[in-house]
C-alpha cells in the first residue's frame, strides 16, 4: 500500500517505477500522462464471492429498472426471470462493472456458466482460486486501485487499462 505522495509509472501492462510522487514526475513527467489522485493506491480489492455475485445474481440492465429495479436480483426473483446465455452475459458484466467500482481487481470463481466466464476472461479481473498476498512491485502488473480517504474507489486499473474512475 502506498500513502501520502507516492505514485507509480504505467509502461504498458506492467509497472515501470513506484516512488515518491515528485521525484517520478521529474523523471518521467515529460513523456507521461500525470494523473493525480488523492487517496490510497493499493493492489485493490479481492471478491471471496464472485461467482456467486455473477452466477447466482441478476445485475438488471438501467432500461429494465422500471420494471425490475436496480439491485441484483436472486433467489425467487432470478427464477422468475427467463434466463438466456446471452442474458447471462450482460448480467455479468454489468455486474463486472458495479465490482470494478468497488476497487476489485481479483475474484473466486470457478465460473461455470459459459457466458459469464467469458465476460470474466474479458474483464482482466484476475480469477483467483483463494485469497492471497497481492502486492506492487517494479515489473509486476499494473493492476491496482486508489481509495479516497473515505474508502470510496477513486480509479480502478487492470494491466494499464483504467477502467473505472469517479467523476
Amino acid at each position: 500500500m502506498l500513502i501520502g505522495d507516492s505514485g507509480v509509472v504505467v509502461d504498458g501492462s506492467r509497472i515501470a517505477a513506484i516512488g515518491p510522487y515528485d521525484e517520478l514526475s521529474a523523471t518521467y513527467g515529460d513523456r507521461a500522462r500525470l494523473r493525480e489522485w488523492n487517496g490510497t493506491l493499493t493492489p485493490g480489492r479481492y471478491e471471496p464471492h464472485g461467482a456467486a455475485l455473477l452466477e447466482a445474481a441478476y445485475h438488471p440492465d438501467p432500461r429494465e429498472a422500471d420494471e425490475l429495479g436496480t439491485e441484483p436480483l436472486t433467489g425467487e426473483a432470478l427464477e422468475a426471470l427467463h434466463m438466456t446465455e446471452a442474458r447471462w452475459g450482460a448480467s455479468a458484466r454489468r455486474g463486472l462493472q458495479r465490482l470494478l467500482a468497488t476497487g476489485t481487481t481479483a475474484l473466486t470463481g470457478p465460473f461455470t456458466r459459459p457466458a459469464v466466464r467469458t465476460a470474466v476472461q474479458r474483464s482482466g479481473l484476475e480469477e483467483l482460486p483463494a485469497p492471497r498476498p497481492r502486492t506492487l512491485h517494479v515489473g509486476g502488473p499494473a493492476t491496482f486501485a486508489i481509495f479516497a480517504p473515505d474508502g470510496t474507489t477513486v480509479a480502478t486499473v487492470l494491466a494499464g487499462r483504467l477502467l473505472h474512475r469517479r467523476h
